[in-house]
């Protein structure tokens, strides 16, 4: 049996061509499709993967092995703060408010127009003008209650002198009955002269001189306290237009305010309509406003709350670190000044919520530090010093006991420790490890 199953068969002679005839020659048989599809097939293949090969290994030799590294903080030996952050603001403890006067007279109760105001922010010495109020009005109104208490002198005057002319004229009245009564009393007394009637006349005479001569009397008496009367009610009008004018006067001069200390000059805010503002020239106060304020810088603290439940940590002369929220990386050293034993609450907030105000006194002043800026204080509780502190992360508490993890050769290993004192960042260890010793960052 043969092998080849379709043998190619082989080419048949070409006859010579005739005398004379073109000559033909034969083309060579085309090549078989199929095997050299298969060649490029097998060459390609062997390309890609030789490519592939190349491309992982390459990639095995680039690649870096993964290694897991555990970040470590060493336990030192140092002091540790426990400290408290509180809000407030800016104030100072020596000042004096500046409110407008109050009138003394019946006008008091008129809104008062502020002529001139010394600049706000300026250190100002005692006794500087630093506002005037408009008293312009009430100097007019001085000058007319001086013509009246002009008058009414006048009228005093003229009342004594009428209240003298009606005594002596009464005076001269009762000399007058005295001298008819003593000539009565003479002609009756010569009775022995006379008829009976006549007798009878003279005594009746005598009996109504005498007694018109002790209605006389009696009427001076009540003459002299009706003229004091009418002329002390003068008198007292008189004294009451002085009075007048003197509380006038008084009050003009308090239209001219002084500052009562040294310190800082600051303007109150007052609502200007829809809005709270500074007070402006011009503006009408109402007498006992207080329209701006001298602080003593040298005297500043801090006014804050805390709440309740807290109080029992804070005491008096704990030191503390004030810093201003507008001056970023500015701090003042401080204490506790004042704490107050009555809790308070706000409207805002439900009734059995109390705070308690509690003053932080800045040690030194400075040019920065003003009044109603809003503060913080960090207030140091308690201290312990000499004592391994680790970072707060690097504390793991496991069925209320804490761990750290220590490093060693083969890994880390947790070990129980004692805690103290904390702080928002570090904590003391008492025991369970020693200073320099290398531990786990964070678990």
């Amino acid at each position: 049996m043969s092998a080849i199953i379709n043998p190619i068969p082989s080419p048949s002679p070409t006859p010579a061509p005739a005398h004379g005839s073109p000559k033909l020659v034969q083309s060579p048989a085309p090549p078989e499709k199929g095997r050299s599809y298969k060649l490029w097939g097998a060459l390609a293949a062997v390309v890609i993967a030789l490519g592939a090969w190349y491309a992982s290994s390459k990639q095995a030799q680039t690649k870096p092995e993964t290694v897991v590294v555990i970040p470590t903080v060493r336990a030192q030996k140092g002091s540790i703060d426990q400290v408290v952050r509180v809000a407030g603001q800016t104030a100072a403890r020596q000042y004096a408010n500046i409110a407008a006067p109050r009138i003394m007279g019946p006008e008091g109760s008129r809104p008062l127009v502020l002529l001139k105001l010394a600049p706000s922010g300026v250190h100002i010495t005692k006794g500087t003008l630093i506002a005037s109020i408009d008293g312009q009005g009430l100097q007019d109104h001085i000058e007319d209650l001086t013509d009246t208490v002009e008058a009414a002198e006048a009228d005093v005057r003229k009342r004594e002198a009428e209240l003298l002319l009606d005594m002596e004229t009464l005076r001269q009245s009762i000399l007058a009955a005295k001298a008819e009564a003593d000539k009565a009393k003479i002609e009756a007394s010569a009775s022995e002269v006379r008829t009976e009637v006549e007798r009878q006349l003279l005594a009746l005479s005598a009996d109504e001189t005498a007694a018109r001569y002790k209605q006389l009397e009696t009427d001076i008496n009540n003459k002299k306290i009706s003229n004091a009367s009418n002329l002390a009610i003068l008198k007292f009008t008189l004294e009451r237009h002085k009075r007048h004018i003197g509380r006038h006067k008084v009050d003009i001069e308090k239209f001219s305010i002084r500052a009562p200390i040294d310190g800082l000059l600051v303007y109150s805010s007052v609502w200007g309509g829809s809005s709270m503002r500074q007070i402006e020239v011009g503006d009408p106060i109402s007498p006992g406003q207080p329209f701006m304020k001298i602080v003593n810088t040298n005297t500043m603290m801090v006014e804050a709350k805390i709440n309740q439940s807290e109080s029992e940590q804070f005491r008096i002369g704990q030191s503390a670190k004030v810093s201003l929220d507008a001056f970023s990386g500015k701090s003042f050293p401080a204490k506790v000044y004042s704490i107050t034993p009555m809790a308070v609450g706000s409207y805002r907030t439900n009734f059995f919520i109390r705070n308690i105000p509690l003053r932080i006194q800045i040690n030194g002043s400075d040019s920065q530090l003003i009044p109603d800026l809003s503060a913080s204080a960090d207030i140091v509780l308690g201290q312990q010093s000499d004592k391994v502190v680790v970072p707060l992360s690097a504390v793991k508490t496991e069925n209320g006991k804490a761990l750290v993890g220590v490093k060693t050769a083969t890994g880390f290993e947790n070990r129980t420790v004692e805690l103290g004192m904390r702080n928002n960042t570090h904590v003391a260890v008492l025991s369970g490890i020693t200073d320099g010793q290398e531990i786990r960052a964070s678990f």
